[in-house]
């Protein structure tokens, strides 16, 4: 890649008896590929599905890297096929595991060359993409609250403690009933920042706070103190907190 990347992930377990999100990167001289998912089940079947889906998702990132390079190819399409198949895997990896079926993650994927961006999201994991003055976009949530802010009945802020902020109307199972979205956007510029994290963590964090990480100077000091601001005003009510930092160089 012509631009180099730095990046930065942190994962807590909050206020939770466990763990079940997970993330996972790979950056080389090609492109760089960050995921976050936050597994959703009884016991141990979330962590299980949200661990196997970024498994799946990086044990097929060569295939699918090398199909994205095929200018002859549809980026969107290969991304899609790419999630499909990292769902199938998935459902290999559960074998006969009774809790596979109630087994749900959401997920959110960055990939980024020097030719494109893409993301694949589905649940209410998030990225946000910044530069040093604003937040640019973020991924829209699969979520009634989602439909409420677009509705115009709630405000941004108040989506993190709104009653009804954990419904999901999208999640990745082996059943495959709902598909991640995936959507196509200009290469990175430098100096941009992208935000990628499960929702304990943008839950309590504020817009003012997004931007403390996008600042030049910002790097793991900042995402630590934002991270651990985020548990703080939780009051002990807080889920799982993930994220990654990634910078554009």
């Amino acid at each position: 890649m012509n631009n180099q990347l730095k990046y930065y992930q942190l994962t807590s377990v909050g206020d939770r008896a466990i763990n079940q999100d997970c993330m996972a990167h790979r950056v080389n001289s090609e492109y760089g590929l960050f995921v976050v998912a936050d597994g959703l089940g009884g016991h141990y079947a979330g962590e299980k599905a949200a661990q196997f889906f970024c498994q799946g998702l990086f044990k097929l990132a060569p295939f699918y890297h090398q199909l994205l390079q095929d200018s002859t190819q549809n980026v969107k399409t290969v991304m899609e096929d790419w999630i499909d198949a990292a769902v199938d895997d998935m459902r290999v990896m559960f074998l006969e595991d009774a809790e596979a079926i109630d087994a749900h993650t959401t997920c959110v994927v960055l990939y980024v060359d020097d030719n494109v961006t893409v993301t694949a999201h589905c649940g209410d994991s998030r990225l946000y993409r910044l530069n040093d003055k604003q937040v640019l976009w973020r991924t829209k949530d699969h979520s009634l609250i989602q439909k409420k802010l677009d509705e115009g009945k709630i405000t941004e802020g108040e989506m993190g403690l709104h009653p009804e902020q954990n419904q999901l109307t999208q999640s990745i199972n082996i059943k495959k009933n709902h598909s991640a979205e995936v959507n196509i956007y200009p290469p990175a510029e430098k100096g941009e920042t992208f935000i990628l994290c499960s929702d304990g963590f943008w839950e309590y964090i504020k817009e003012k706070d997004l931007l403390q990480l996008s600042s030049p100077h910002s790097g793991l000091d900042q995402l630590k103190k934002v991270a651990k601001m985020a548990h703080l005003r939780a009051n002990g009510k807080g889920d799982n907190i993930t994220v990654q930092w990634v910078r554009c160089l």
